[in-house]
């Protein structure tokens, strides 16, 4: 038990897929698990642990931006013993050939935070996903006939950003899109020598203004919720 997980030493499988909204955490446990239990519920962002096919598999919100993704991840990793983080979650697209609902593998993440900064003695180290699982990534959702995006995007630290030079620079570079997480995920990642990957779907367009409602956000995004899940229970 730490202070912000109230789970036992085992309750965690060594995957955890992790959405931002702890009720979708909710959602995925009640919908696409087997025999699924709550193993963690302070400050209500929960955590289940249950089977997917036949597997064992833990889902857990992360909340919103860097330094509430690393506070759980870091917990995970450092006093349960997880091995591999899939993040899943929303994205704003910052191109045009990007449509809404796409689903975007992250290949690596860009960022204004500071955080990763501070993993590295100061430097701005590139930080990526695990490339196996993310080529896995890839391969099931070419076998299950999902079409997917794979590039770059970008971790914001203020989701009301003043700086209206950050989209178009983002478009410019080529950018798919614009979160608060991934490169918080990543840097952490790198610093503990685990496995991550940020599944992420289009919820709503920086360029032309598109957006999805909060419950669709909640409970909707089933292709993403399958991919991040088939990903998750490989070897």
């Amino acid at each position: 038990m730490t202070a912000h997980i109230n789970a036992r030493p085992d309750d965690f499988a060594s995957t955890v897929v992790m959405p931002g909204d702890p009720l979708r955490a909710k959602f995925i446990a009640e919908n696409y698990l087997t025999n699924a239990r709550e193993v963690t519920n302070v400050r209500n962002m929960l955590g289940y642990t249950g089977l997917y096919q036949g597997q064992p598999v833990s889902v857990m919100g992360h909340g919103m931006g860097i330094p509430s993704m690393t506070l759980y991840a870091h917990e995970l990793v450092h006093d349960f013993g997880v091995k591999r983080i899939i993040r899943i979650g929303s994205l704003g697209a910052t191109q045009r050939d990007i449509r809404m609902r796409d689903i975007i593998l992250a290949v690596a993440a860009g960022t204004d935070s500071i955080t990763n900064a501070k993993r590295s003695a100061g430097y701005h180290m590139a930080t990526s996903a695990y490339f196996p699982l993310l080529h896995e990534a890839w391969c099931q959702a070419t076998k299950a006939g999902i079409p997917v995006k794979v590039g770059n995007v970008f971790s914001g630290d203020l989701y009301y950003d003043p700086d209206e030079n950050l989209i178009p620079a983002l478009e410019k570079f080529g950018v798919l899109g614009i979160d608060m997480e991934v490169a918080g995920l990543y840097g952490l990642a790198h610093q503990f020598g685990i496995e991550a990957l940020a599944i992420l779907t289009v919820s709503d367009h920086c360029l032309t203004g598109e957006e999805t409602t909060a419950e669709e956000r909640q409970v909707t995004f089933s292709q993403m919720i399958e991919l991040a899940l088939n990903t998750a229970i490989t070897e």
